[in-house]
């Protein structure tokens, strides 16, 4: 995917970060890492919320440190008990230490787990986010149930996806 040259400088200082580099070093549903699924939620929050005349650059931000936790959720054993619910504290917590966050990215972080989590999101900025993460979360669970059933032709599928972004292909 080719970001603009306007969401890269919005991003750019999370994006050196050291610990939010180390999301690269977890799988996240499935084939992604969870830094893949990040750039992607933040970058479509950031799309929409500018067409909207909304905040996007809190959007961008927050969508971004959404799932700033290190722990493999997708392993049982190791991950917590009630880690989809408290996911949401944790990055929030983890992004609270490193950056300063205006009262929306804090809304947008604790509230992207809406409707599982009751806590209504405040601000509409907050709703995109957590509209956008659920769409990418099942387009990467998507794209990994057709890579493993091999039902499709995979090149076909990712064009028509547009998902020639993905670095680990």
């Amino acid at each position: 995917m080719k970001y603009n040259v306007e969401y890269l400088k919005i991003i750019d200082d999370i994006l050196k970060n050291e610990e939010v580099k180390k999301l690269r070093l977890y799988k996240h549903h499935y084939s992604y890492t969870r830094l893949e699924h990040s750039l992607s939620v933040s970058y479509y929050s950031y799309l929409i919320c500018k067409f909207l005349h909304r905040d996007y650059i809190s959007a961008a931000r927050a969508g971004l440190l959404h799932d700033l936790f290190f722990y493999d959720c997708e392993n049982k054993e190791t991950r917590p008990k009630n880690h989809i619910k408290s996911h949401p504290l944790v990055s929030l917590e983890n992004a609270n230490k490193l950056f300063s966050l205006n009262k929306k990215e804090q809304d947008i972080i604790l509230k992207h787990m809406w409707p599982i989590t009751r806590k209504t999101p405040k601000y509409i900025e907050s709703f995109v986010v957590t509209f956008v993460d659920k769409y990418c979360a099942f387009r990467e669970w998507s794209i990994f149930c057709i890579f493993k059933s091999q039902l499709f032709g995979v090149v076909p599928v990712l064009q028509v996806l547009n998902l020639y972004h993905l670095q680990y292909l």
